[in-house]
């Protein structure tokens, strides 16, 4: 849903990838700093409880996301590789900020327990649940799409994109480190699962569709 964002959001950070470049940074080297910060981050806030503040600086991490293709179309033009690795520690980061949530929802169950926000104690045990079904879906989804490319087929279909998925953990986050109730997490984490599920059989339905057809539409 919100693709469409990414040519604007592009242009908008061309200074900033200009300026990177001036100091000598590659696209590469801007690709595995960002996946770094975001693990740590990830990781940091989940263990803390520090939503808000985690949330934030995720922002920051997962806009500066794009920085690594602006800096390689500006200097290489990209390459096989440089894709290869974007796309590879993207899932790590992706997997790293739900581990974050999951340490969340264990480690800090006096968030939602009957008696400190009213909400029951099963709110936690739904969040860790819902937000497992995301990390699965969040892979299928992924790996659908490469599958279906090694075949020749292009499938990117869905209702929720990376971009939306990690705007709903970032917003779930945030909601949650303000209120201070955990419950508003749980239903961030039921939201993203639910939409991974309908993203995810989409793709497969479409994979099918297009291989019953079998013309190719993947062009690399």
């Amino acid at each position: 849903m919100l693709e469409h964002l990414r040519a604007p959001f592009k242009k908008l950070i061309e200074p900033i990838a200009k300026a990177l470049i001036a100091i000598g940074l590659s696209a590469n080297a801007v690709t595995v700093i960002g996946a770094i910060g975001t693990i740590v981050v990830a990781i940091a806030t989940g263990i803390t409880g520090w939503l808000f503040g985690g949330a934030v600086v995720l922002t920051l991490l997962v806009l500066a996301d794009s920085l690594d293709g602006s800096i390689a179309m500006l200097t290489t033009g990209g390459t096989e590789f440089g894709a290869f690795l974007d796309s590879t520690l993207d899932r790590i980061a992706d997997w790293a900020m739900l581990v974050g949530v999951i340490l969340f929802f264990v480690l800090h169950d006096d968030w939602w327990h009957t008696g400190s926000d009213g909400v029951p104690d099963y709110v936690g045990m739904i969040g860790v649940v819902a937000a497992a079904v995301a990390v699965m879906t969040s892979f299928v989804t992924s790996y659908a799409r490469a599958r279906a490319e090694s075949v020749g087929y292009e499938v990117r279909n869905g209702v929720a994109t990376r971009a939306d998925r990690l705007v709903i953990i970032l917003v779930g986050m945030a909601v949650t480190g303000l209120t201070r109730q955990g419950v508003w997490l749980t239903i961030a984490m039921v939201l993203l699962a639910v939409l991974g599920l309908v993203t995810m059989l989409q793709r497969i339905f479409e994979a099918r569709r297009q291989m019953s057809v079998g013309e190719k539409t993947y062009r690399r």
